[in-house]
């Protein structure tokens, strides 16, 4: 049979998968919240995959094993910069964070949360962050799309309209059909198949060197690649490279306090306590994950350099993963291994398009529309799942620069635009509903013209994130916050504090114990 036989028959069964995970979601998902938030009932394995897999896109298997490749381990400093941004997401924001939303009037997304934490009745600090996910996710997930059509391109030589309409259907099929537990169960298989990916491809390519050790000094000075004469700077990490890019690249672990797809996860664990053991299952996910990216590099320098095989990509040898894959295994297993490119996209696709529906629905319309009931409320979010994608093919028909550019400032933009506001909720009593909004707006303006004009300058981030910061504090101590915001701020740090001192408790032991000790009793 053929090669193309057994890839696609790899491709149906994955896909087949998927959609068998979006109907069991869909019998456990019954209500609006379920949809929304899966009821806040996820436990911590699963919101740890789950939060890295949305995550990870192709970049992991295909972008950053490329780019280490070519440049050399220079290219490191922005896998530091996100692994400590994820240790740190999950150590300072996931558990207090959990918390505070239940406790601000049980917000369910993070434009409701930011409303409800600062008592803002104009509604403008809700629709500015609804508007601000909406903007940016459409686009984000038209990349997806996109990323979709050339993996069917080049991997099954198919037309590229077929594959972006192949992958968008069935992402949006299990989407629409399960909700927020469909693409958290999901992100679980598709996290475990790239994690697996990962591991094997790199030790069997190893294993077939004739001298595994070389991986260590091959580069420096053999023909590999793009370097006819090896690259002498490949192991040092601040040859060639700026302070600049390095502060850069390290910043892009500020992001990961805003991005919308990886702290709903946070929102939904069962409890704050079970923010540590998720932390430990993404971090260890995430540092394994990064760690076989750098080796597939590695051994790819010296498995192309030696053999008779060549890089697919011979611009930015991207496809240095999947070539691997596709030498090493019988066409099956390579089918398996390359849908973990496919689980990447997928997943992050996934998490947007639900989070763009949940803005649309949760964010903007419950605004005009008061008190709906909960049967509406799930037929609109699923509609809105389709409609946003719809939106998302049409734009990756004929993509364009402009559309991919903007996923490119994306990260920097929810990082810039959210994350100060994120850690001032959670950490600052003081801030106030205009102060949330002038951060907002000023990180997504700053990044959105520093990375359209300065990029070369230094990563749009840094300078969001000043500005945006500088912002929010100056206005909020230009204005006073609502009268309540004060208790709401110490019940939700204080049953945190509860829940990680008594990790079998629930949070609702947790607010009981709290109120306990406030009417004089003896919390237990």
């Amino acid at each position: 049979m053929s090669e193309n036989f057994w890839l696609v028959l790899a491709i149906v069964l994955y896909f087949g998968l998927m959609v068998a995970i979006g109907f069991y979601s869909w019998l456990q998902t019954s209500k609006y919240d379920d949809y929304v938030l899966g009821d806040r009932g996820l436990n911590p394995l699963v919101a740890g995959l789950s939060a890295g897999a949305s995550d990870m896109s192709g970049w992991l298997l295909m972008g950053l094993p490329g780019a280490l490749f070519v440049s050399g381990m220079s290219e490191l400093w922005i896998v530091i910069g996100l692994f400590i941004g994820t240790w740190a997401n999950w150590k300072w924001i996931a558990p207090r964070l959990r918390a505070y939303t239940e406790v601000a009037n049980n917000s369910i997304t993070l434009p409701s949360f930011f409303e409800n934490r600062t008592h803002d009745t104009s509604r403008v600090l809700r629709f500015t962050a609804a508007v601000i996910i909406i903007f940016f996710f459409t686009f984000y997930v038209s990349s997806g799309m996109v990323s979709g059509g050339r993996y069917y391109e080049s991997t099954f030589g198919g037309d590229y309209l077929t594959g972006v309409l192949i992958v968008g259907s069935i992402t949006v099929l299990y989407t629409f059909i399960g909700g927020f537990l469909a693409v958290s169960y999901t992100d679980v298989v598709q996290g475990t198949l790239m994690f697996l990916a990962l591991i094997t491809v790199p030790v069997m390519a190893l294993l077939s060197l004739d001298h595994p050790g070389d991986i260590f000094s091959y580069a420096t000075s053999n023909p590999y690649g793009p370097w006819e004469h090896g690259n002498p700077s490949y192991f040092n990490m601040v040859a060639g490279v700026s302070a600049a890019t390095i502060i850069g690249n390290l910043a892009w672990g500020l992001g990961y306090f805003g991005q919308p797809h990886i702290v709903t996860r946070f929102m939904a664990l069962r409890s704050p306590a079970q923010a540590a053991s998720a932390r430990r299952t993404g971090t260890i996910w995430v540092f394994i994950c990064y760690a076989g990216a750098v080796f597939t590099a590695l051994v790819s320098t010296v498995y192309f350099g030696q053999k008779s095989e060549s890089v697919t990509d011979q611009t930015g040898y991207e496809t240095v993963f999947l070539d691997l894959a596709r030498i090493m295994f019988h066409p099956l297993i390579a089918g398996i291994v390359l849908t973990a490119v496919l689980a990447a996209i997928m997943s992050t696709m996934s998490s947007q398009l639900l989070i763009t529906s949940s803005a649309l629905i949760e964010d903007l319309y419950r605004i005009f529309k008061k008190n709906p009931n909960h049967t509406t409320l799930l037929v609109l979010s699923r509609t809105m799942v389709v409609a946003v994608a719809v939106v998302a093919i049409l734009l990756a028909i004929h993509p364009s620069d402009t559309i991919l550019g903007l996923v490119g400032f994306a990260w920097a933009g929810f990082g810039a635009a959210f994350g100060p506001v994120v850690i001032a909720s959670l950490y600052w009593k003081r801030l106030t509903a205009p102060g949330a909004i002038a951060g907002m707006i000023v990180g997504a303006v700053t990044v959105f013209i520093w990375g359209t004009y300065l990029s070369d300058v230094i990563y749009e981030i840094v300078p969001g994130v000043i500005l945006a910061t500088a912002a929010m504090v100056a206005v909020s101590l230009a204005t006073r916050p609502k009268p309540g915001t004060d208790a709401e701020f110490d019940t939700a740090a204080a049953a945190t504090d509860y829940a990680l001192a008594h990790p079998d408790s629930t949070f609702d032991d947790a607010l009981t114990a709290i109120e306990g000790n406030r009417g004089g009793t003896t919390a237990v």
